[in-house]
């Protein structure tokens, strides 16, 4: 009896440590998986997000440009001519244009440039400008409702020049005044040189309350007695308002004392 309970005893131990053991393993196993579980969920939205950084900051194939800089090949916008064109350019091959108009200095870079050759400089080109004085008076009209004062019989802040091998022409001139309707401009008229008319345009002046446009418009010992009171803003004056790549509008660097200095590339169809 007592033996036949013994073995009773040994056998249930057994049972019992067996379940033990069991148990034991299927708790390390639990928690093996839930370890690695637990890995893989911190893992996976680290590698998205790796993704997701890798998509966001990759943009190095993708560039995009405006205007007429070096990265695009757009011709100028053509604009109006009139209504104080030069009446015979050719007389006027000059690149000091000043005359006897008075002014804070003013140096004018136009840079010319062929469509048609990937935007290389076009050398040889014939380059016609001219703007108002001071005042807002262009020489070679007057006496009329359009401009009262008569300067029919002068010519100055007019000239003509032909680009260098690097499309350049340069003119001495003072800073532009303005009149009413218009901001602040130059006017461009672009030949081939065989003297057929490749383009007409104007340059427009940057604006701000820094602004040599201001500036200048402010200095009354230099003659300028506007002030900005009834300026035209480049936004609302009727040729430049469409310009929304600013296209149209010259670089202006320099100062009142030193004089100013607009440089502005023109591309055009050769």
């Amino acid at each position: 009896m007592i033996l036949q309970v013994q073995h009773e005893y040994i056998s249930t131990l057994n049972i019992f440590n067996f379940i033990i053991k069991k148990a034991t393993t299927m708790e390390q196993s639990r928690k093996k998986f839930l370890k690695h579980f637990l890995i893989g969920a911190t893992t996976v939205p680290l590698i998205m997000e790796a993704c997701k950084k890798d998509t966001v900051t990759d943009t190095s194939t993708s560039t995009t440009t405006t205007g007429t800089g070096s990265g695009t090949c757009t011709v100028t916008p053509t604009e109006t001519a009139g209504p104080f064109p030069t009446i015979t350019p050719s007389s006027l091959v000059r690149s000091d244009i000043k005359l006897d108009r008075t002014g804070v200095l003013f140096t004018i870079n136009i840079t010319v440039k062929n469509k048609n050759n990937n935007c290389a400089a076009l050398a040889g080109a014939i380059a016609d400008i001219w703007h108002c004085d001071k005042d807002g008076y262009y020489s070679e009209y007057g006496g009329t409702g359009m401009q009262t004062v008569n300067f029919t019989t002068v010519h100055f802040l007019r000239g003509r020049q032909t680009t260098d091998a690097n499309g350049l022409v340069t003119f001495t001139s003072i800073f532009p005044g303005w009149y009413a309707g218009r901001a602040t401009h130059v006017h461009v008229h672009i030949y081939n040189s065989s003297g057929t008319s490749l383009l007409v345009t104007q340059i427009a002046f940057p604006e701000g309350s820094s602004s040599a446009v201001v500036a200048v418009n402010a200095s009354t010992a230099n003659g300028y007695t506007k002030g900005m009171t009834g300026y035209t803003y480049n936004a609302s004056d009727n040729v430049f308002s469409d310009d929304t790549t600013g296209a149209e509008i010259g670089i202006v660097t320099g100062s009142i004392a030193s004089g100013y200095v607009l440089a502005h590339t023109i591309n055009v169809s050769a």
